[in-house]
């Protein structure tokens, strides 16, 4: 605990000594009810109560100015104050059950002091774990949880077996409802394990996924030949799947002097979207090698599972839209254009797959109300002008794209957002992260993500916007050329509407409505425009990008 500010540090060590007198007592109440050692427990109430708003209050203020890092081991210990006040309600519970009880026998100090001996036993290793960042004492922690559930189900057939015969039923449904209060204790020290090995890693950490991590960093040390060095992870984001990224690096020290460098990228998740990823991955090295980073190893472990992905040098996209210079955005702008023309002429193929936009919008519709559920409104009236409803503009578009499958399919990126781009300026080369969605389909599936990924980008700066403007409207001229090449004559409306479907559904996660209705007005925009064209139009129509991506 030597990290922490002070008065964190202080206070949750006088709330876990607190929390192991308590439960002391609780023992010697168990071997002897008398109600001095009741009260002992229950008079403490609000001394713990009091202790554990200290830790929360001061972790509070000082996540308010700690680096990313301390962020999470901070967010952990307020985590743990609170499971150690559980602790302390469910003692106060378990006294309450105990006093309706008619006969004290029934509470056997030999079944029921032994469970209790195991949780002390956990919360006496967590200042350790804490003070030596020790996560073998943080996993010792979790596994009494696992030897107090063992103890819990062999009681639970002893009670219940008992309660059949239907003899001080009442007091062995107290004995069993202790028991139970007592393996809830025993959760507590598992949710206490994985906070703390969350605040040791400084990142979120359950034991399956430490125990994962672990397994890949192993695997990693012996690949690329690094054991004489110390392995660093550090937490890079979640995903809104679920998955966990995490950035794995070495260091070494020459003197007074330390070098690092990440080598992998470890994600977690839902074994459905990373099994995804991973055919992604190999899909790209066959179809187009170079181009995505190798994977390391996948590992399953039920519902879940893991990647080790080679960590690509370089900087997103979006970093150079952001903070990079006017130079390198020219560098990344055009690798980026020549890049795109090269995997689609690889990967051409005359068989086409429509992308099916107004199928895709419909799939997100309720997840886009349930967020802004003023767009979701009937049609109206405006100086005598009737506006259909959105519904009803998607319903005529999606009759309109069925006449518009593209004339071929190429092998697209799925997700072509300017975060999942990755630019070299050393080798100036362009690849792809994150591939779960990858497959053949209509290629203006990934030019309107892209496009709508730069707009939405939450920066109100107006050099920025205006360099967010040239962009977008570069990479449409590019893929422009690359649709009258190819003889792509309905590229435009397609577009429209793949801007449309783009346009709205990433409003789910704007909660700015003045940018949120400024992409949801221009989908309208844009849906209208091609429900109104007539079958002679089709060749003529021009996505307005400017003007649409102007402000």
């Amino acid at each position: 605990m030597n990290e922490l500010p002070s008065d964190i540090s202080e206070n949750l060590r006088f709330l876990v000594a607190e929390v192991r007198a308590r439960l002391d007592d609780l023992k010697q109440f168990m071997r002897r009810r008398t109600p001095s050692r009741a009260q002992r427990v229950l008079d403490r109430r609000g001394y713990s109560e009091n202790l554990m708003l200290r830790v929360q209050n001061g972790c509070i203020q000082a996540i308010a100015e700690a680096p990313d890092r301390d962020i999470a081991r901070l967010r952990a210990i307020q985590a743990i104050a609170a499971d150690l006040e559980r602790v302390m309600q469910l003692a106060r519970d378990a006294i309450h059950q105990m006093d309706r009880l008619e006969k004290d026998e029934v509470i056997a100090g030999k079944d029921h002091v032994p469970m209790l001996d195991m949780v002390c036993d956990g919360i006496n290793l967590i200042e350790s774990a804490l003070d030596e960042n020790d996560t073998q004492l943080a996993l010792q922690i979790g596994e009494c949880e696992h030897r107090i559930n063992l103890d819990y189900h062999r009681l639970l057939k002893v009670y219940t077996q008992a309660i059949k015969q239907k003899k001080r039923t009442e007091d062995l449904i107290i004995a069993l409802l202790v028991t139970q209060t007592l393996e809830r204790m025993g959760a507590m020290l598992l949710d206490i394990s994985e906070s703390l090995l969350s605040a040791i890693l400084g990142q979120p950490m359950d034991i399956d996924r430490y125990h994962a991590l672990m397994d890949s960093l192993q695997r990693l040390s012996g690949q690329v030949g690094i054991k004489d060095r110390k392995m660093e992870i550090n937490s890079i984001a979640e995903t809104r799947s679920g998955s966990g990224i995490t950035a794995i690096g070495s260091a070494r020290k020459k003197g007074k002097k330390k070098t690092s460098a990440y080598l992998a990228i470890y994600k977690d998740g839902l074994r459905s979207k990373l099994k995804q990823e991973r055919q992604g991955v190999e899909s790209w090295h066959e179809i187009y090698p170079g181009l995505a980073p190798r994977i390391l190893s996948y590992k399953r472990r039920g519902d879940s599972a893991s990647l080790l992905i080679e960590h690509l040098a370089g900087i997103t996209f979006e970093q150079i839209l952001i903070s990079e210079s006017d130079e390198l955005l020219e560098q990344a702008v055009k690798r980026l254009g020549r890049t795109q023309n090269d995997v689609w002429k690889e990967t051409r193929r005359n068989k086409p797959v429509s992308a099916g936009y107004m199928k895709q919008l419909n799939a997100r519709l309720a997840d886009v109300y349930a967020v802004h559920p003023e767009f979701e409104a009937d049609s109206i009236r405006v100086c005598g002008h009737r506006f259909v409803s959105f519904a009803q503009l998607i319903k005529l578009a999606a009759r309109l794209e069925q006449k518009l499958a593209p004339p071929f399919s190429v092998y697209i990126h799925g997700d072509f957002n300017v975060d999942n781009i990755i630019y070299d300026p050393v080798a100036r080369k362009i690849n792809y992260i994150d591939l779960h969605r990858s497959r053949y389909m209509d290629y203006v599936q990934d030019v309107s993500v892209f496009m709508v990924s730069n707009y939405r980008l939450q920066i109100m700066d107006a050099p920025v916007r205006q360099r967010i403007l040239e962009v977008i409207c570069r990479f449409y001229s590019t893929t422009r050329r690359f649709a009258k090449r190819n003889n792509d004559d309905t590229y435009e409306i397609r577009l429209a509407l793949g801007l449309a479907r783009s346009l709205v559904t990433s409003t789910r996660f704007i909660l700015d409505k003045t940018l949120a209705k400024a992409m949801y007005l221009r989908a309208r925009y844009l849906l209208e425009q091609v429900n109104r064209l007539g079958e002679k139009d089709y060749k003529k129509y021009r996505v307005p990008v400017e003007a649409l991506f102007n402000g």
